[in-house]
């Protein structure tokens, strides 16, 4: 079999392009003769695609990097090495061709999800990273980016989200995460129909990994519903989002341009009364009845720190009996000052009779 022959064998095999290969294999060959100490600062390799005969170009470069001159670089032994390691320089070749493939699928891909395969724990990294068999090469998962609550086991299929995708000498390092808020819209996009097509959109979106999402969602068609759209029948698309997510809570709730109407939806599935804003400093106070203060709030403070991330808004919760009561301290506070006022006044005209009537006998003496 002729080189060109192979090297089409090869590359069909592969399912690249013949010239993509020959320019690897030529940057391979040209990286085994600069480790070479009589090897020339700047040169090139060619490769005669028919016969596989290589050259080294011995380049000489002005200031701006122009090419002025060149010469026969190749060493008189430099073809009885590269035949020597011709399998390896070959193969040396095509892992840099699928690192480069992999890493121009992937870098257009941050941003988006993927389905990932626990590979072997390491259990000398098992504090710092999980990694996944993601298709086309490895992904790895930082702790951080891991949900605290699920215990991941080799071979589990998981869904994650592509954060960052470096080029570095080993190849591409793809970040992935379970955590990140973009993993639940993500996952919408793929169980809603409405939400991929932009019938409805996802307005905001707050979360605690693990433990509960809230998703705030509105329809750009008033013929469709973008909670029930979420919720699925029988609340089965909401259900599948969910089961990826280890029975993570999500609740839907409709956006608002109002303020009012969206914190009051923002703190479902609390009842509340009324809603008070500060617009100078971004608070709301929210009123609930006392038997709806626990589920406002939510535990360890959950629901309502959750409403606010989503809606914006400080959000102070108080039930209608603290406010009853500290209304009646206000009223009371005003009645006493009331009260206070007009004891002074009191004593202010009695002193002022005081002395006008030491003044008058003063008078009546000096007669």
């Amino acid at each position: 079999m002729s080189f060109r022959d192979a090297l089409g064998a090869m590359a069909q095999e592969e399912n690249i392009e013949v010239m993509e290969l020959l320019n690897a294999l030529a940057n391979s060959m040209l990286k085994a003769y600069k480790k070479r100490p009589d090897a020339a600062e700047d040169a090139e390799v060619e490769i005669n695609p028919e016969t596989g005969a290589i050259k080294i170009i011995g380049l000489v470069l002005d200031a701006e990097g122009n090419i002025t001159d060149e010469w026969d670089a190749t060493p008189a032994d430099f073809g009885r090495i590269v035949a020597r390691n011709a399998r390896q320089n070959l193969l040396d070749a095509i892992a840099e061709i699928r690192r480069r493939h992999m890493y121009e699928e992937f870098v257009n891909r941050e941003g988006d999800i993927v389905s990932g395969t626990v590979l072997p724990v390491n259990e000398k990294f098992l504090d710092r990273y999980t990694k996944l068999n993601i298709g086309k090469g490895e992904a790895m998962m930082p702790r951080a980016e891991q949900i605290n609550i699920e215990h991941l086991t080799e071979g589990q299929r998981v869904k994650v989200y592509i954060v960052e995708v470096r080029n570095t000498n080993q190849g591409p390092s793809i970040v992935v995460s379970r955590t990140h808020p973009a993993l639940v819209s993500k996952l919408f996009e793929i169980e809603v129909p409405e939400i991929a097509s932009g019938l409805v959109e996802i307005k905001a979106l707050a979360r605690e990994p693990g433990h509960r999402s809230k998703v705030a969602v509105a329809s750009n068609d008033p013929d469709v519903d973008p909670v029930g759209a979420c919720v699925g029948a029988r609340g089965s698309r909401v259900r599948n989002i969910t089961n990826e997510l280890r029975n993570e809570r999500v609740d839907i709730v409709p956006y608002s341009d109002d303020p009012v109407e969206f914190i009051t939806a923002a703190l479902q599935p609390a009842r509340i009364r009324e809603v008070i804003l500060d617009e100078e400093t971004g608070t709301a106070t929210v009123i609930v009845h006392d038997q709806q203060l626990s589920l406002a709030i939510g535990k360890e403070g959950q629901n309502a720190r959750l409403a606010a991330r989503l809606t914006g808004w400080r959000i102070d919760i108080r039930s209608d009996v603290e406010e009853s009561e500290a209304a009646v301290e206000a009223e009371e506070a005003l009645v006493e000052e009331a009260e206070y006022g007009d004891v002074a006044i009191e004593t202010a005209e009695e002193i002022s009779e005081e002395v006008v009537a030491e003044t008058t006998d003063e008078e009546e003496v000096a007669e």
